[in-house]
């Protein structure tokens, strides 16, 4: 089967691939190269879930905005008068101009720059000149777009009617993520990468760490060995049952301190995602070069930097590491079938300062090399799905079976959004 003919049939096409899909073994390739493939994902994946954009600090104070692209659909993420977060459809209801441009910025009122129209910060009409008399502005409010805000990380959905269960998705997660307090940070540092692969190839590269040894030698400084990437062996028995043994000591002691984190696995779900807090190897506060925090500041009101790093997954396109002194989290949006767009956000303490609490270099190194290594492993992968000697391959049942669950749900997800 090609592309093109994916692109001359694509319901009928699309049903089979699915269909046909080999649990267990990668996707077949118009999944990662057709631009038909794409569209649909953009209409049954990322217009009917929840997707994650940002974080409350993004927009801090009232009049504050940011602006995400998903497809074709251009979204406006504002804070009100009233300190709520919403979010808009980016189109004028005049004529259709984008309100806004910029990713960020701040405004009184939001003026199209096109005519004029003018809509307070709750979406209302409240300005149209040169229109008829008895014209009724409360009939041309911005259009609402679905926002959840989860203790500070913030998930849109285009869909009329989302997923119900991100409620329980937020009912377990919040106890979790709440103790770090991602509305007393701040953004830190952004960086965008723009990968020439597809989504989904990066979304499977995040979910293993069979690469990890032989691609990321700042990550794994503060990994422990039995954490990732690991096939048990006789010869290793003993050492997989003491980290074990770690692990549940760390987890009761945390728990104790009112720090959630026992694994809670839901990647089935609709609105699928995983969690759990893992210690950190040697000093075990960061992860940094040096597995020291990186800011003196401490989050919230934590005394001990030595807390681990909770980590939280999301279908389909999120992923987070929370710590004592700082937070870094990720999104993945689709440009094309080829491109995709790795947006990465280092939070702080609000009042941590630059050059004195933290040096913006160290804070920094292992992801900006992570992401890196990570864009030319899914760029090379994407090359080799378009050769005609790309076929499925098996996945490990020891390192990659979170990227079998990830392929699951996703091919069940785009499955029931094509019947």
């Amino acid at each position: 089967m090609t592309s093109s003919t994916i692109a001359f049939h694509p319901a009928v096409n699309l049903r089979e691939l699915v269909a046909r899909r080999v649990p267990g073994y990668s996707l077949e390739a118009p999944f990662y190269t057709s631009p038909a493939v794409f569209d649909a994902d953009m209409e049954h994946i990322f217009s009917k879930h929840w997707i994650y954009v940002g974080v409350s600090v993004d927009v801090p104070e009232p009049g504050d905005y940011m602006t995400v692209q998903l497809g074709q659909q251009p979204i406006l993420i504002v804070r009100d008068d009233d300190n709520e977060i919403r979010a808009f459809h980016n189109v004028c209801r005049h004529r259709g101009s984008r309100l806004c441009a910029e990713d960020k910025g701040t405004v009184g009122n939001l003026v199209c720059p096109y005519h004029q129209w003018t809509y307070d910060l709750s979406g209302k009409l409240i300005f149209a000149d040169h229109m008829q008399e008895g014209f009724d502005l409360s009939h041309h409010s911005l259009k609402s777009v679905h926002l959840r805000n989860m203790a500070g990380l913030l998930f849109i959905c285009l869909a009329d009617e989302p997923p119900a269960d991100f409620d329980a998705m937020a009912e377990v997660m919040t106890p979790y993520i709440a103790p770090h307090q991602i509305d007393n940070t701040k953004v830190a540092v952004q960086v965008d990468i723009i990968e020439q692969g597809n989504w989904k190839l990066t979304l499977e590269n995040n979910r293993e760490c069979y690469h990890c040894t032989g691609n990321h030698p700042e990550l794994t400084v503060s990994l422990f060995a039995y954490s990732y990437g690991f096939a048990p062996k006789e010869e290793t028995a003993e050492g997989l049952r003491q980290y074990e043994e770690m692990v549940a000591d760390r987890h009761q002691h945390w728990e104790s301190c009112g720090l959630p984190s026992t694994e809670v696995e839901r990647l089935s779900d609709v609105s699928g995602f995983r969690t759990m807090r893992m210690p950190l190897d040697r000093s075990g506060e960061s992860q940094t070069l040096d597995t020291n925090a990186a800011c003196k500041k401490l989050l919230a009101d934590f005394k001990d930097a030595s807390i681990g790093g909770l980590s939280f997954w999301t279908q389909p396109n999120s992923w987070h590491h929370f710590m004592a002194d700082h937070i870094v989290t990720f999104s993945v949006i689709p440009l094309s079938a080829d491109t995709t767009l790795v947006r990465t956000k280092w939070l702080v303490h609000k009042d941590a300062v630059e050059g004195v609490d933290y040096d913006v270099k160290n804070l920094t190194a292992v992801w900006n090399a992570t992401n890196d290594q990570d864009r030319r492993l899914v760029e090379e992968s994407h090359h080799g799905a378009k050769s005609k000697a790309y076929q499925p391959g098996p996945y490990s049942p020891f390192t990659e079976t979170l990227v079998e669950k990830f392929s699951d749900w996703y091919i069940r997800r785009l499955g029931a959004g094509l019947e």
